[in-house]
């Protein structure tokens, strides 16, 4: 193997930039080339594509988002769409791909290598943390500390008025971000898709703490089965309509911003994993960390299988949220 294509997919994360770098910089390192194909399977189809060398990813590990852009594609998911890509892959002469992304990602690059047997190892980068096979992935640790910042100015306001405030954090399918960052933050109750939500004892904590002359943070990840903050505040203000009521979806500022510290090690440890694991001829799966050791999981597990919340955390927001 020669040269190697790097891209990254999905939705963006802090860290990827970092894990762009990491990438090219060990594949120099062993003399090998690195192809960036921007804009993910799009730019694949598309034939976007541009060598990078250790120059080309200076100064980029303390940025977020990604220099690589990142893009859905539909076309990839067809026959000719496939079929176009991996011929732009074979006229740059990439023996072998390195992804960067989620399940989606993922599950395109298991279908793409049955059928042209293109090589292919991938880094989660994901916010939402949802992948299996790794105890975190790229991108969450900043996700949750740029929440985390968000939720203290909230509280500070919610505290000055006697509020109460819903605030919606992404996780369409997984609660991690609302888990850890209502932890973090104190907050007053957490609904979380993987648990039911009780909007009688919502109500009841909520006007428990109304007597008391307290302001409440309730923190709620966007896939919450009562039906996000905006369905959740409504359900709660029928309830109790004389509360000074506040909503905050804090969307996509969860996505931006330079990397943590614990991303950029975790970038770089999975760049360096996955560029070497594809040199030495592995295919198919995804480098991860697990009791911060190093582990590969095949793709179809890692998209398949749900890593599941921490036990202990949710038991620890039972007692710390009474």
């Amino acid at each position: 193997m020669k040269r190697i294509g790097v891209f990254t997919s999905g939705g963006d994360a802090p860290g990827m930039n970092a894990c762009i770098r990491a990438v090219v910089r060990t594949a120099h390192f062993h003399k090998k080339q690195v192809i960036g194909i921007l804009h993910g399977f799009d730019g694949m189809i598309k034939g976007q594509m541009v060598p990078l060398g250790p120059n080309d990813v200076s100064n980029i590990i303390h940025r977020g988002g990604t220099i690589l852009k990142t893009a859905r594609s539909k076309e990839f998911m067809t026959a000719v769409g496939m079929r176009k890509a991996y011929e732009n892959l074979k006229r740059h002469d990439i023996d072998g791909l390195i992804a960067i992304g989620g399940d989606g990602t993922f599950k395109g690059c298991v279908e793409f290598n049955q059928k042209f047997k293109m090589p292919f190892i991938g880094i989660p980068g994901t916010i939402d943390n949802d992948l299996f096979g790794t105890d975190f992935t790229l991108g969450f640790d900043t996700a949750v500390n740029t929440t985390l910042e968000a939720i203290d100015k909230i509280k500070d306001t919610a505290a000055s008025h006697d509020r109460l405030f819903f605030i919606e954090v992404m996780g369409r399918d997984t609660g991690y971000i609302a888990l850890y960052t209502g932890i973090a933050s104190g907050a007053d109750e957490i609904l979380l898709p993987e648990t039911k939500t009780d909007i009688g004892s919502l109500v009841k904590l909520l006007k428990h703490r109304q007597k008391q002359g307290k302001s409440s943070i309730v923190i709620v990840a966007e896939g919450d089965e009562a039906g996000g903050a905006l369905k959740t505040a409504a359900k709660v203000k029928e309830k109790l309509p004389e509360m000074d009521t506040r909503i905050t979806i804090l969307g996509h500022i969860q996505r931006g911003g330079s990397p943590t510290a614990n991303d950029r090690i975790l970038a770089a440890r999975l760049g360096v994993a996955a560029t070497e694991s594809l040199l030495n001829g592995q295919s198919g799966k995804m480098a991860g960390m697990i009791n911060n050791q190093l582990a590969f999981t095949s793709f179809e597990k890692a998209c398949k299988a749900r890593s599941p919340l921490d036990r202990d955390l949710l038991r620890i927001t039972e007692m710390m949220t009474t």
